[in-house]
């Protein structure tokens, strides 16, 4: 209704959108899309009040419902109506990490002749599959890996955009699914938030330009997605203002006016919506304190009445739970609010029937069904899915070849050259010269995961191997074969060492990969302060071997000595799966000149401190560099070559986080008994080789924040934290440090059960806390801290840590980990006896 019909609280909010809206409908009443979309689809509001006129209320509620394919059968589907399923990040047919392209496709057959059966009562309504595929189809082996958002930012390629969502779109399209969570249009205004990575910029002009290319790329023109089958469906995410929290904390809090929310955060959702995007997820976020899953006025008032956004609302995995009064399992409020598809992974069943209930007492109103159908309605049948027939029926389906195909892997190849920015060259390092001898060097030289970082396979980017990732090129497997092509060679290391001297070092170096709020820091400090990477290049500074830092990041980062210790130094961020792009642009032709000149810039300031610019009393001396920097070859520098080490926290945090969301670095899970002592734990779910310990992922308060671990008895077993160097913990110790995990009993133990910290086995200490276990509440979340002190006395030689947390048992007993850290942090209430 017009903005004067509106009650008197909503019209003064939306009547300071001023120009900003004005420009918004402007955009949309002059855009030929949408005149377009108008006589192409002339005949879909028609069907669509046919087919909602012939539905059930139980029927119109299943569409309304998202399951997670882990929890949903293709029987549930016909038997509960539902209207769309999804597989998460790290989610697989039948739990297959390896699952092949014919096994995704068999899948979603499955689900769509469930949906198409009317024999229980069904409507026949196609159902829609949704993917996180956010750089590439990133949960499918072998798929086409894209820079992450950042670095196609520093691209700044609008049309390059457009490429990458055809692409992905047809991978997708390949295995039989219709609709991708893409793209993310997060305007970033604090890089210590743990999605800095997911967006283009810091500033809206980018975004803005990017949005409405990539949108046409995966879906095509407004009326091409119903007949071209190597379209999809888009998704603009996370509406509204996902990256303006405060203190960058993730799903936190944003404060803004309504003016400024959308001038800053909202630009990049004009673009979109003029190129038609079909679906847009609302955000985790609060604005304002409330959050946006519920808030009626900027998911309805703005975004589907001034806006004019015709296509579907999809909450975020459980967001709906996080609104006021919710949980996962009810939530009329957002519903009323304006969400009109429900993604509940786990918990959809309860949904459903609280849903129902609801619409049925009158407080979902009939009217707000109805509309939330129709738009869902509505985007099926643009989609083309009442016609294009079964998944495997259509035109690329099951096309292996395309997946990952030397086609597809071209354009990734161009968007990693595209995305390198270099901030240092001295004495014209580079290029790499023909003759030279290369040591490439550092923890991700040959580690295509940590290139990656996360949303890669599984949602946090760990877990993964080199194998995992079939027609991959390594940032050394590209320099090596650049190098060869113009006589030169080179050396593969794990450190400073080599067998032949090198004429320069180049080292790959960089964050481990994470996703979501486990990305979350609080200072912009490399790695929390730990040393190991700046130690490496100062050794081979030390040996005249001049250095050529590559840095793998998701966020700019306070790296001043990082950089003072190397000759050159390139912001690769997460080029994805064509290393050979960085190779392009290191590697010299035959001729000694560059095959392609350093045309990435700076989309985000860098930092000359490890606070954030905003925390800083001096916001300006806090930055090194600022957006549109970075330097081409042959130009004169742009940082000083004695940049300021000393941080501004002159106490820097001691705590070493072992896991939370995923398990950090340096440290790797493992499972073992007395058949194998030490089975890495890997993808969802790890098993003991005798099989009596599991370890899975599940949600805590997120999703797949944390692992359950379950013993079954039978077999001694041990779950365990370790890594392949010692640590030294003196320091904390003498500051009264403990060792801190936060987890949940899920079934109390049958027999003792040992915790205990290694310091290279036999060397070891630890203590029996059958009992503790024994007592907690099952079910509820606690944290218990034991002191260091209590595990020195009992053996354990604290300058030489390898495994600091470790718990067996022979008996059955489970419980799941959220948390797990070495903290001097710690609560006195928390605190375990020494035993």
């Amino acid at each position: 209704m017009p903005v004067g019909n509106k009650p008197a609280h909503l019209r003064h909010d939306l009547l300071k959108l001023g120009a900003v809206i004005a420009v918004a409908l402007a955009l949309f009443i002059a855009a030929p899309a949408a005149i377009a979309k108008t006589d192409v689809n002339a005949d879909v509001d028609k069907r669509v009040k046919s087919i909602l006129e012939s539905m059930t209320v139980e029927q119109k509620v299943g569409q309304m419902v998202q399951g997670e394919i882990k929890s949903v059968t293709p029987a549930d589907v016909t038997k509960y109506h539902l209207g769309s399923v999804l597989n998460g990040g790290g989610s697989f047919p039948n739990g297959n990490k390896l699952a092949e392209v014919s096994e995704w496709l068999a899948l979603a057959d499955d689900y769509y002749h469930a949906s198409m059966d009317t024999s229980q009562g069904g409507a026949g309504i196609p159902i829609l599959w949704g993917t996180d595929a956010v750089h590439g189809h990133n949960n499918v082996i072998g798929a086409t890996l894209f820079p992450h958002n950042i670095g196609l930012g520093a691209a700044n390629d609008p049309k390059l955009m457009h490429k990458i969502g055809e692409i992905t779109a047809r991978e997708v399209a390949v295995t039989g699914i219709d609709w991708l969570f893409a793209p993310t249009l997060a305007v970033v205004k604090d890089n210590r938030w743990g999605r800095t990575y997911e967006g283009y910029s810091s500033e809206s002009p980018i975004v803005k330009s990017f949005a409405g290319e990539f949108v046409l790329g995966v879906q095509g023109v407004s009326g091409e997605l119903r007949t071209n089958h190597q379209r999809v469906i888009a998704t603009a995410k996370h509406f509204i203002g996902d990256g303006g929290t405060d203190r960058g904390v993730d799903q936190g809090n944003t404060r803004l006016d309504l003016d400024s929310l959308v001038e800053q955060h909202g630009q990049g959702y004009i673009t979109a919506l003029e190129a038609d995007v079909q679906t847009v997820m609302a955000s985790f976020n609060r604005w304002n304190g409330l959050k946006i899953h519920g808030h009626k006025q900027l998911l309805t008032d703005v975004l589907k009445d001034q806006l004019n956004f015709d296509g579907f609302v999809v909450s975020d995995w459980d967001g709906v739970g996080q609104v006021a009064g919710c949980n996962a399992e009810t939530c009329p409020q957002a519903i009323n609010a304006g969400i009109d598809m429900v993604m509940v992974p786990h918990d959809w069943k309860k949904l459903l029937e609280n849903t129902l209930l609801q619409v049925r007492s009158g407080e979902i109103p009939m009217s707000r069904i109805d509309d939330a159908v129709s738009r869902i309605l509505r985007v099926k049948l643009r989609a083309g899915l009442f016609e294009k027939g079964a998944p495997s029926s259509r035109e690329v389906a099951g096309n292996e070849a395309l997946i990952g195909s030397p086609e597809h892997r071209a354009v990734a190849r161009e968007a990693v050259r595209k995305s390198l920015v270099l901030l240092k060259n001295n004495k014209r390092t580079l290029p790499l010269k023909s003759g030279q001898h290369i040591l490439v060097t550092g923890e991700g030289a040959d580690n295509i995961g940590k290139q990656n970082g996360g949303w890669t396979i599984t949602w946090q980017g760990t877990e993964n191997q080199n194998s995992d990732f079939p027609g991959a090129t390594s940032i050394y497997a590209g320099i090596d074969q650049a190098m060869a092509d113009i006589g030169g060679s080179t050396e593969l290391s794990v450190d400073d060492s080599w067998t032949k001297k090198p004429d320069v070092a180049v080292v790959v170096f960089g964050e481990e990969p994470y996703a979501e709020g486990q990305g979350d820091v609080d200072t912009l400090l490399y790695r929390n302060g730990r040393k190991t990477d700046l130690e490496l290049l100062q050794k081979l500074k030390s040996k005249n071997i001049p250095v050529v830092a590559v840095f793998l990041t998701g966020r700019p980062l306070w790296v001043n000595a990082e950089l003072n210790s190397s000759d050159a130094f390139v912001v690769a961020w997460l080029p994805g799966t064509e290393g050979g792009g960085i190779a392009d642009v290191l590697v010299a032709d035959k001729k000694n000149q560059p095959r392609y000149n350093f045309t990435g810039r700076l989309s985000f300031d860098w930092p000359n401190a490890e606070l954030n610019a905003e925390d800083s009393s001096q916001p300006v001396a806090s930055l090194l560099l600022k957006r549109g920097q970075g330097l081409s070859y042959g130009k004169s520098r742009i940082v000083a070559n004695n940049l300021n080490e000393v941080a501004m926290v002159t106490n820097p945090s001691t705590e070493r986080v072992l896991f939370s969301g995923s398990v950090k670095a340096p440290w790797s899970a493992f499972v073992g008994d007395s058949s194998n002592w030490s089975i890495k734990v890997n993808g969802t779910e790890t098993n003991s080789a005798f099989g009596a310990l599991s370890v899975k992922t599940v949600d805590g308060n997120v999703q797949e924040d944390s692992r359950a671990v379950e013993w079954t008895g039978g077999h001694l077993s041990q779950f365990f934290m370790q890594s392949e160097l010692p640590l030294n913990l003196s320091g904390l110790v003498e500051d009264d440090g403990a060792l801190s995990m936060t987890f949940r009993v899920d079934k109390r133990p049958e027999g003792q059960v040992i915790q205990r910290m290694d310091c290279g086995y036999p060397c070891s200490g630890g203590m029996d806390l059958t009992r503790l276990f024994s007592i907690l509440p099952v079910g509820k979340w606690v944290t218990g801290s034991i002191k260091l002190s209590c595990f020195s006395k009992n053996g354990v030689d604290l300058s030489r840590v390898n495994a600091p947390l470790l718990i067996s048992t022979d008996k059955p007993f489970g419980l799941t980990i959220m948390d797990v850290r070495l903290t001097t942090d710690v609560a006195e209430n928390t605190v375990i006896g020494c035993g």
